[in-house]
């Protein structure tokens, strides 16, 4: 087995003891991101989009890393803490898989972690 640690300096680094994501042979698996800012350490929770927005940008500087895309993406999870945002969260989350979209599942959960609003984790293959 080819285990391959992916971090990029452009994603928040994790706030706990897993990495941004790991390569097994072809596949990567991308942990659960949240609207962490990189460079300020900052939230990004004004608004509901704007913090989907940064998470799915967090997301793309993590298979950029590996060298890959949302193309590759085949499967997400989307955890959210209010399932009445699920009509914006999937706005912003759509724009990014234009075609062929990945299976998916979505779920409310009681807590997120730092009392976000959502959280996406994918995986995807070369």
């Amino acid at each position: 087995m080819n285990r391959i640690i992916v971090n990029s300096k452009k994603a928040p680094a994790p706030i706990g003891p897993y990495s941004q994501a790991v390569m097994v042979n072809d596949t990567l698996y991308v942990s659960g991101q949240i609207a962490l800012d990189a460079e300020s350490g900052d939230l990004v929770t004004n608004n509901i989009e704007a913090e989907t927005e940064k998470v799915m940008s967090n997301i793309a500087h993590i298979l950029s890393e590996a060298g890959l895309d949302f193309t590759n993406v085949v499967k997400c999870s989307i955890f959210v803490a209010d399932m009445n945002n699920f009509q914006l969260i999937n706005s912003i989350y759509g724009k990014y898989f234009l075609q062929n979209p990945p299976a998916r599942e979505t779920v409310e959960v009681s807590q997120l972690p730092k009392s976000v609003n959502v959280e996406i984790s994918c995986i995807a293959v070369k």
